[in-house]
Parts: structure tokens; sequence; C-alpha cells
């Protein structure tokens, strides 16, 4: 199959789709990739690389979009739009909750969309939405720990307090890959760090990783208002696959937080978790709402792009090759890549995307039959 690799254009997105290590097993496997000059050259994979791995280089956006199957990292952008064609397979992270004006362009353009984040393994995982979780939970707290300086509008809060002064309190909502990985950033910074979910087995088994270093909590509305009171700074990190955030953080909650706290909103790709939240970007990444600091970026990971895309590549590359086999086929045959299938020839086939979106939806399975 002729398989195109995009330069991503959202602000600040320096990842690219598959690594030269990754064209060189596609090609091994028979496929023909097409790569946008410079799609990785500012992460230091050249298009020399990619020609030595067995990529040709094609020079514009819109002759990668003439391959039948799209592989990139991010939503289509509005430039983008006009490439895509029919029947074209395009395999990314899509996020289509946050915003119905994209998914009705998929669905006018009949594409067949699959997102990343929705893909499923064998134990109903997501594989390919967990790199990039452990990825922007670890940068939750770099971001969050920088913005609490006061010349960034912060309170003044060192994380990890000095000798004789108390730490800063991190609170972590959502204990999936993210919240995991920016409690244990957290901690080994040395804060007071407390992190909360419904799922008491995850507590359980956090408990017993971290033990008393990590305190855990039960999510519920009346804790999380006590809690992020209390906090310096607040990492939400909810994720519902295919669907919107919840807004588990009402504006009474950030504005009852200490004035020049930091919230960082993970989940601002779904929407957002908190009532404050809206989209940021890697240019102008924060706001000052209700006295908060807001850092609601939604695309956290391409802030260590070059980390982020060989991760990424990681994850994908096993999917990709079943799907370039015949994408029709592995999509019938294949349960866990079908559960991507988000959009298919301007049906909607995701139950959780439809009914965020009050969009008919139509079982995959039907269509693919």
């Amino acid at each position: 199959m002729l398989i195109g690799v995009p330069k991503e254009i959202k602000d600040h997105e320096f990842r690219v789709g598959v690594t030269p290590a990754g064209v060189h097993a596609l090609v091994d496997a028979g496929h023909e990739v097409q790569v946008q000059a410079n799609a990785g050259s500012a992460i230091g994979m050249s298009d020399a690389d990619y020609v030595a791995a067995g990529a040709r280089i094609v020079p514009d956006a819109q002759t990668v979009y003439k391959c039948p199957l799209i592989v990139k990292v991010k939503e289509p952008q509005p430039a983008e739009l006009a490439w895509l064609h029919e029947d074209q397979v395009l395999f990314c992270y899509l996020h289509l909750a946050a915003s119905l004006e994209l998914t009705q362009s998929l669905i006018d353009k009949k594409v067949i969309a699959l997102a990343y984040e929705t893909v499923t393994d064998a134990t109903g995982g997501l594989p390919l939405l967990i790199p990039m979780s452990e990825v922007a939970g670890r940068i939750a707290i770099h971001v969050g720990a920088y913005f609490l300086h006061m010349a960034n509008g912060g309170a003044g809060v060192l994380l990890g307090g000095v000798p004789g002064v108390a730490p800063g309190r991190v609170l972590v909502i959502g204990a999936g890959s993210v919240g995991t990985q920016a409690a244990r950033m957290a901690m080994g910074l040395g804060a007071d760090v407390t992190i909360m979910d419904i799922n008491l087995q995850r507590l359980r088994y956090l408990d017993d990783v971290f033990g008393p270093r990590l305190k855990t909590r039960y999510s519920e509305a009346q804790a999380i208002a006590e809690l992020t009171r209390e906090a310096d700074l607040v990492v939400s990190s909810i994720y519902i696959p295919g669907k919107r955030a919840p807004k588990l953080i009402t504006r009474d909650m950030v504005r009852g937080m200490k004035r020049g706290a930091v919230l960082v909103d993970v989940a601002i790709d779904q929407g957002g978790s908190s009532e404050t939240s809206r989209p940021t970007t890697h240019t102008d990444p924060t706001y000052i709402e209700e006295g908060v600091v807001h850092y609601c970026v939604t695309n956290m990971p391409s802030a260590v792009a070059a980390s982020a895309t060989e991760a990424l590549t990681h994850a994908t590359l096993p999917f990709l090759l079943k799907l370039a086999q015949d994408p029709q086929a592995t999509l019938r045959e294949h349960p866990g890549l079908r559960g991507g299938l988000q959009l298919f020839r301007g049906q909607v086939t995701h139950p959780g995307l439809a009914e965020d979106l009050s969009l008919p939806c139509v079982s995959a399975e039907s269509l693919l039959d």
C-alpha cells in the first residue's frame, strides 16, 4: 500500500507520524512510503534518513495527501481538510468529541478515520494512547512547577520545599497512565502528593507500589473541592475513551483555590475536565482565571517531540503493519483496530462519539460486512 506521512502543521507540533526505523519496517513489508520534505527535520530525523530507510520524499502536503493511507500525529488542521478524499484511511490522534465542526468535516469527506486514542489491545487497554499519556503525565509536573514561579504568574511555591519549609501540595485527579506518571514525577521532586480515582482497585495498587509517599483518595465532588483548595498544583487527567471529559472541577472549585495555584488540564484534548479550561498552544500556553494559572495545551507531548515520536512509533507500528495489508479486511478481523474506527465513509461508528455530539451511530461491523 502507498502510505503518506505529512509534516505536522499544528502550533509547535514537531512530532512525525513514523520514524525512519518505522519506514524501514514498512518498506521491508512491501509498502511504499511517501514522506513530506522536512517532516522530521526539527527533531533530527532528516530527509536523508528517510531516504536511506526506503521512503520517497515529496515536496508538499498536497502530494502526500493523495496517498490512500495517511499516518500522522494530530487531527487534521483546517488547511489539511481540503486535501482529504473519499475512502482515504486516516490514522492519527483525533479527539473528535471535542469538536463537532471537525467531525462534520470528516463526515463530509467520507474518510475512514481511525483514532489512536480508542484502539484497544487484547485486554481492553489503550496501547496507542498510553505512550503519549506517559509523556504528558511527566510534562505536567515540569510545566506545573515552572508556572508556579512568580515570574510566570504563580504563587512562588517550590514543589520540593527546602529544609525547614514544607513542600508544595500536588493533587492528581485520575490514576491512569497520565496520573500515575504525574504522581511519580511529583514525588520525585519531593512534593506532597495525593492521587484520586473512582477505581479502588487501582488506588490499592498504587498504594502498594508507592507506599505512604503517595496519598490516595476516592474521587467524589466533596473530596475534589476540599483537595483543590489545599493544592498548589492540580493535574487533571480524566479520560473516557472516545467521549468528552466530564467537568469534575467546577468554577466554584477553581475560585476556591489558592491565588497563583496552577491547574494543568491534560484532558483538554477531550474538551477539558474543568469548567474554566479552554484550549491553549505552546506559543501561548497559559492564562489566569479566578486567580489560578491554567495550562491547557492540546499537544503537550510535542514539547519533547524527539522522545515522543520514538515512543509513538514503537506503539503504532505493529498496528500500522496490519492495517496497511488491507484496511477493510484488517478492520473486519482485528477488534482492537476496529475499536479505533470513529468514522467510516460518512457514518459515525463510535457510540461514545455519537452520543456526545448527538449524531446517529452505525455499527462498524455492519458497514464492514
